[in-house]
């Protein structure tokens, strides 16, 4: 959902390179927060006022006025924080969708690669909404409530670019009559850290123990609403931590429920999005604008697992932009570039900067698409494409930083092990 903002220069590179180079127009772009927020034309979720009052730094994202950093809190100590006790983050600028009805299924998975069929009632996946060419519009979430009953969110940077994209398709799609798309706003919270259970505990009779990771429910809020009053949650969230994400349609029983969350403040305490990409970045999760556009594919974006194993031959192999996708996972050379870890010492690579090849400096093999300091594990972690063969582990490059070249190493991702709560 960050946009960056200026272009690759066109010097000296390689074939591949350059088609690297076409493939992340989006990407190459120097991305920054803006600490001036003072634009009429920003929406705002049913918390800004509550983080003014807390005295958050508030900066422009995606169409917001986002908290990026807290009064008495350094990014460091909010990253921290989250990975030992528990973070909350305002997540309501996410877009929500309810799509149902007959032919649903079928409809979603014309622009998903993601076999929804498979997933039980209340599961979860992860997944991509695709164009013709197998380049990502946007990732999402996708909530099996029911057979042809589903809950998506998807990033508030695309909010326009995806309900067209869901329009015009379902406007093309064959006995689409019954089919009915929805968005609406509220409250979305991402309740994330190990202490998460223990806190979201105290507020519903819910027993969360066997709520597992990539799966969800209605809940009751005590205190918060009639006994009829159930609100959406899944286990899961965008940090590597356990965690969960709630939907409250109702902006007053939001706030209070995020103030009263609060209260537990030798627990809980809120966090920006300046540790909310440092948290994602380290458990090797992707940003729409910098890991994804639409001009890269799930397998150069390395999310082959997106693409279910039931979908990559016969009737089902019918997604868009399938031919090219299912060709580039069984001709392993069709992809010339690939998603890859890099770790480093001194200057953090940032968006855009250059990677070269450690033996021959003036052969660009490479580009940043996300990286900073790594609170969790020291030194510096970052996402990049890679030209093959330069993107296995343990191969070394030079990044161009600050207008010199800084010795780096491919790693394993995610660089932080996730703690997913999947049963005891």
């Amino acid at each position: 959902m960050l946009k960056l903002s200026s272009k690759l220069s066109s010097n000296t590179i390689s074939n591949n390179s350059q088609l690297l180079k076409s493939s992340i127009n989006i990407v190459s772009r120097k991305s920054s927060y803006s600490t001036n927020d003072n634009n009429e034309n920003l929406l705002k979720t049913p918390l800004y006022d509550i983080h003014v009052k807390l005295g958050a730094t508030m900066v422009p994202f995606a169409g917001y006025s986002m908290p990026v950093l807290y009064k008495d809190q350094s990014h460091i100590q909010s990253h921290n924080w989250t990975r030992s006790n528990c973070g909350i983050f305002d997540v309501s600028h996410m877009l929500q969708h309810k799509i149902s009805g007959p032919n649903t299924t079928n409809f979603l998975q014309k622009i998903v690669p993601t076999d929804l069929n498979s997933l039980k009632p209340f599961q979860n996946h992860l997944s991509v909404l695709l164009n013709n060419n197998g380049g990502i519009i946007d990732d999402t979430i996708i909530t099996k409530h029911d057979d042809d009953s589903y809950y998506i969110v998807t990033n508030a940077g695309c909010r326009e670019k995806d309900i067209k994209f869901i329009k015009d398709e379902l406007k093309n799609f064959p006995n689409n009559d019954k089919i009915i798309h929805e968005n609406f706003e509220g409250t979305l919270l991402a309740i994330q850290g190990p202490k998460s259970q223990e806190i979201l505990s105290k507020f519903t009779n819910s027993n969360l123990n066997d709520l597992y990771f990539g799966n969800s429910r209605f809940i009751d809020l005590k205190g918060f609403s009639s006994s009829s009053d159930k609100f959406h949650i899944s286990r899961g969230g965008y940090t590597g931590e356990d965690g969960f994400e709630i939907s409250i349609p109702n902006d007053q029983i939001g706030r209070d429920f995020f103030n009263a969350l609060l209260e537990y403040d030798q627990i809980v305490k809120p966090i920006g999005l300046a540790a909310r990409d440092s948290l994602r970045l380290e458990a090797g999760m992707c940003l729409y604008g910098h890991e994804l556009n639409e001009d890269i594919t799930p397998i150069e974006a390395s999310l082959n697992w997106l693409v279910s194993k039931s979908r990559r031959d016969g009737e089902f192999a019918n997604f868009n932009g399938s031919s090219k996708i299912l060709n580039q996972i069984n001709d392993n050379k069709s992809v010339k570039f690939k998603r890859v870890g890099i770790v480093s010492k001194g200057p953090s690579p940032r968006h855009g900067n250059k990677i070269f090849a450690f033996d021959d400096p003036s052969k660009e093999i490479g580009i940043v698409c996300s990286g900073s300091p790594s609170p969790s594990c020291g030194g510096n972690v970052a996402q990049v494409f890679l030209n093959k063969p330069f993107n296995k582990i343990g191969t070394k490059v030079k990044v161009e930083i600050r207008g010199k070249l800084r010795d780096a190493q491919v790693a394993k991702m995610p660089f932080y092990q996730p703690s997913y709560y999947k049963g005891e």
